[in-house]
């Protein structure tokens, strides 16, 4: 029994030397392909030129003094009491011919709560019929609303223009022109 396991082991042996020469054959090869992918990467990175481009210089900052000495500083609290005394001194002659008349009931709402939702006309005159909180308005050329004294200059059957007073950024009134328009029905808008 001893000679067959002997043979036995020895054919083993001879089996994992072959296998393992085959192994490292292939290793061989494999480095051999290893070898060629690194020479040619090498190769590439060498002659690889990065494209960078340079930046430009950066633009000198040249500071501007403030050279109005005989002016007020426009960071100063002066110009605060300044701007407060002005308006009350200027009274804008567009303000003068509004602030002296009656006010109207439309004037004390606000225009998002007004929606226009048909004319009538009645002996030649247009009026427009205003929708406010489930009340009905009628109103004509020269009436006002708003609270920016809006006032209607022009009334047809789809709109109404009005001419606001608003203060700009200055403190200065100018004119606006606003446009109220037809507000459909939602079961109109549906069809």
């Amino acid at each position: 029994m001893n000679a067959p396991t002997a043979s036995c082991a020895a054919a083993w042996a001879l089996r994992r030397a072959l296998l393992l020469a085959l192994f490292g054959g292939l290793l061989v090869a494999c480095e051999a392909e290893n070898q060629d992918l690194q020479a040619w990467m090498a190769l590439q990175h060498r002659e690889a030129k990065p494209r960078v481009q340079s930046l430009a210089a950066p633009k000198k900052f040249e500071p501007v003094p403030y050279a109005n000495t005989g002016q007020v500083d426009p960071f100063s609290s002066q110009k605060l009491i300044v701007a407060i005394k002005q308006p009350a001194a200027q009274a804008n002659s567009l303000l003068s011919s509004e602030a002296n008349r009656r006010k109207q009931p439309l004037e004390s709402l606000p225009l998002d709560a007004m929606s226009m939702v048909g004319s009538v006309n009645k002996g030649g005159v247009a009026f427009a019929l205003i929708k406010v909180d489930k009340q009905l308005y009628q109103v004509r050329l020269g009436d006002y609303l708003g609270p920016n004294f809006g006032r209607v200059t022009r009334v047809s059957e789809t709109e109404i223009g009005l001419r606001e007073l608003v203060q700009d950024a200055a403190g200065e009134w100018t004119e606006r022109a606003v446009i109220l328009q037809l507000q459909e029905r939602a079961q109109e808008k549906a069809r």
